[in-house]
């Protein structure tokens, strides 16, 4: 069950202990479950057909642009909108993903354990909406192990006041006293939509969550959007493979390695850990 408003505030899980990170950052669609899934191509399929029937797209151009307009704006929806073609946002994402074969996703406790067993705040930064986020954490079972979700409606309100006024209730900056280095960010970040892996989504979700990048984690399978998570300060977990990629500090070939590979995650004591599983009763928070 989906709240919608801010986040709660996890003073009492890890800044006031002095943890080494306090806050995880963690994509959703091929992150916290595998690409074989199907579902990345099914989306896709959506998409190019959503060009075809609704934009009327020349049928012969709509593979090639739909992946370039996803490689030069970090979706296809904002390459879509920057070239001027207009749509409703909510019509697009029910024809996108109201036909996803959800099915294919299934409880994963063993992930539900690790989540719940970590000690800091957890929230969710995906460009998919709120309404596929929800879908997917509940078939998941995961839909109680986050404090909240960054999606697309919470950087792309109807009403621009409304993501000003996220803002300017959140002061944390990305990046700290660092320039970040945007040498191997190449996303198109004019486009109407505000969307990883542009450097300005980053820094407006880190200032939403009210989160210190210095000791947050980001965990996302796109090389892309972990080249701007480091520009904005974060630490890097590349999740899908174990080879590492320009700006990530860990390579993990699956989310369940996460213990094995980054232990000090669960470093500060069993109390933390407590408060946390007590905690997660609470239903998980959509700022959008």
């Amino acid at each position: 069950m989906f709240l919608l408003g801010t986040f709660m505030n996890m003073d009492a899980v890890g800044r006031a202990s002095g943890a080494k990170y306090e806050c995880l950052l963690f994509d959703m669609d091929d992150t916290l479950y595998p690409l074989s899934t199907g579902i990345n191509l099914t989306c896709r399929k959506n998409i190019e057909e959503f060009m075809l029937q609704y934009l009327n797209i020349e049928e012969s151009e709509v593979p090639r642009m739909c992946l370039e307009l996803y490689k030069e704006y970090g979706t296809t929806m904002a390459g879509l909108k920057a070239l001027g073609y207009e749509f409703d946002n909510d019509e697009f994402h029910e024809y996108v993903h109201g036909r996803l074969p959800y099915e294919t996703l299934r409880p994963d406790p063993v992930l539900r354990n690790l989540l719940l067993s970590m000690p800091q705040q957890k929230i969710i930064f995906t460009n998919a909406d709120k309404a596929h986020a929800r879908q997917v954490l509940k078939r998941l079972g995961l839909e109680d192990c986050f404090e909240g979700v960054i999606c697309f409606e919470t950087l792309n309100p109807l009403d621009p006041a409304d993501f000003m006024d996220a803002l300017d209730n959140n002061q944390v900056l990305a990046g700290g006293d660092q320039e970040p280095n945007t040498a191997d960010i190449s996303v198109n970040s004019k486009s109407p939509v505000l969307c990883k892996p542009s450097l300005e989504a980053f820094e407006a979700a880190i200032r939403i969550a009210n989160v210190d990048p210095k000791k947050t984690i980001f965990f996302d399978d796109s090389a892309r959007n972990i080249a701007s998570g480091k520009a904005a300060g974060l630490h890097t977990v590349l999740v899908g493979s174990s080879v590492l990629v320009p700006g990530a500090d860990y390579a993990l070939r699956s989310i369940h390695n996460i213990k094995e590979a980054i232990p000090e995650i669960w470093d500060g004591g069993d109390e933390q850990v407590k408060q946390v599983i007590q905690s997660a009763a609470v239903e998980t928070v959509v700022l959008a």
